[in-house]
């Protein structure tokens, strides 16, 4: 009799631990849906941007600075009021942000050459899968890592900063490598801290807007790492 009772609390384990990773991979391929949807919208948003004139019309007048500043004050406003907002307004929200941030990248297409843009796009998507599947499967605590990346990432925003007085070609490269760096520390430390966001007890609404933010943070890390290696591969027009 007792062995009968430890095989079935040995099921409803094992049963239960199945339960929560079947959970675990809906909610991570959620948040690879979001992300991927929101590339896909930055990408067409950006090229049309480009090719149809609308992006440079912008750059002629002070609007531009609307269009540059605007991703960044809804990244605040999502990650201040996404908890109050509903699920649906929180995916809003999502692609609005990545629609402003493809007209504010309009730049790259009319700055590189179209093969250069593509080639470098894979570059980084090669590099960003391989190290959010090291996020998602290593054992290894990425906390202490991440800490140092947000680090890195403050100094690159205070070098840029001061680049813009100095205009230094040494210290540009040194930005654009440090950022490299940074952004793909950024990826498997945000995609362990977005694994670990997970509960099973998490409703529909709660758990949307859980991977709309992860998603947010994967996103970010793969356009940055995108801009900073373009730096490099990128063949200017």
């Amino acid at each position: 009799m007792a062995d009968f009772d430890q095989q079935r609390m040995q099921s409803g384990a094992a049963t239960r631990a199945a339960d929560i990773d079947e959970g675990l991979r809906a909610y991570m391929l959620s948040v690879y849906n979001y992300m991927s949807a929101a590339l896909v919208i930055t990408g067409v948003v950006a090229y049309a941007g480009a090719v149809s004139g609308v992006y440079y019309a912008l750059a002629q007048t002070p609007l531009i600075w609307v269009v540059m500043l605007a991703p960044l004050g809804l990244v605040f406003f999502l990650s201040a009021r996404i908890n109050k907002m509903s699920a649906s307004s929180a995916q809003l929200t999502f692609w609005v942000f990545a629609t402003l941030l493809g007209l504010s990248l309009g730049y790259v297409f009319l700055a590189y050459t179209g093969e250069s843009v593509v080639t470098t796009f894979f570059v980084t998507a090669a590099a960003f899968g391989s190290l959010s599947l090291y996020g998602y499967t290593t054992k290894r605590d990425l906390s202490g890592m991440g800490s140092f990346m947000i680090m890195g990432l403050f100094g690159i925003i205070i070098a840029s900063v001061v680049n813009i007085f100095l205009a230094s070609s040494a210290l540009h490269f040194a930005i654009s490598v440090i950022g490299v760096l940074v952004f793909a520390g950024l990826t498997a430390y945000d995609t362990q801290s977005i694994k670990e966001m997970y509960n099973e007890s998490d409703g529909s609404e709660v758990g949307t807007k859980k991977a709309v933010m992860g998603a947010l943070r994967l996103y970010l890390d793969f356009i940055n790492m995108f801009l900073f290696l373009l730096q490099f591969l990128g063949n200017r027009e």
